[in-house]
């Protein structure tokens, strides 16, 4: 059998996942996947990173945080690449593919992504009240967070979790208001999982936009979710 790979210490997987984003992934969050799928070096080196890293072994609650926003965003994008570069995730069989049947590891345990977003990464956040991580994840659909060009970090994490949430809800299809039907228009996204918003950050979703983003969007006005888009982030 070849000797094992050497573990990635944080440095190099920081600078590998580092490198992945600047060249593979373009100013809207879309990702070269057929150039990273014949040039995936880098990106195996964080796999390797993520899978050799216990999730326990942070002292820093925030370093923690960081570090799974960067593996799930990494575990999402190989497996873009090892389902063979599909266009979308819509209807069931698509998504049970992607999130539910491939599993990966992570910290030395075998999990898919929606028990690593699920089980793992939402209680935490739930357990250290930072829901705006829900616009760092990217599961490589259009409609998701997009994807930043650089890592996300633990000393300039509430940072950059307020930068993606701008931007997240800066696109006109995340929020909106139509006075004249008087509603407000959120992503999709907020309807999977309110009770991560609700009530402990604000008395509705759009209190919770409200206070996050310094925003008056009126309280009144009923709720209206655009549809999530699941086709695939690629570079067209």
């Amino acid at each position: 059998a070849p000797p094992a790979a050497p573990p990635t210490s944080d440095v190099q997987a920081d600078a590998a996942w580092a490198r992945v984003l600047d060249r593979f992934v373009d100013a809207r969050g879309a990702v070269d996947f057929r150039a990273l799928a014949a040039d995936r070096s880098d990106l195996d080196r964080m796999l390797r990173h993520v899978a050799d890293t216990p999730l326990n072994g942070f002292a820093a609650a925030r370093a923690r945080l960081a570090h799974m926003i960067n593996a799930y965003n990494a575990l999402s994008m190989a497996s873009v690449i090892d389902s063979g570069l599909p266009e979308t995730h819509a209807g069931l069989v698509a998504k049970l593919r992607f999130f539910v049947w491939r599993k990966q590891v992570i910290g030395g345990e075998a999990l898919s992504l929606y028990a690593f977003e699920n089980d793992v990464i939402r209680p935490f956040t739930r357990a250290t009240g930072e829901p705006r991580v829900h616009f760092a994840l990217n599961c490589s659909a259009l409609a998701c967070p997009a994807l930043p060009r650089q890592p996300f970090r633990a000393a300039t994490l509430d940072a950059d979790l307020a930068r993606e949430t701008l931007a997240f809800f800066a696109r006109p299809e995340n929020l909106r208001v139509d006075d004249a039907a008087r509603e407000v228009w959120l992503s999709e996204l907020l309807n999977f999982y309110p009770e991560d918003f609700v009530p402990a950050h604000g008395a509705s979703l759009v209190d919770y936009v409200n206070r996050t983003l310094g925003l008056t969007l009126p309280l009144g006005y009923a709720v209206r979710f655009t549809p999530y888009d699941w086709t695939v982030a690629h570079q067209r």
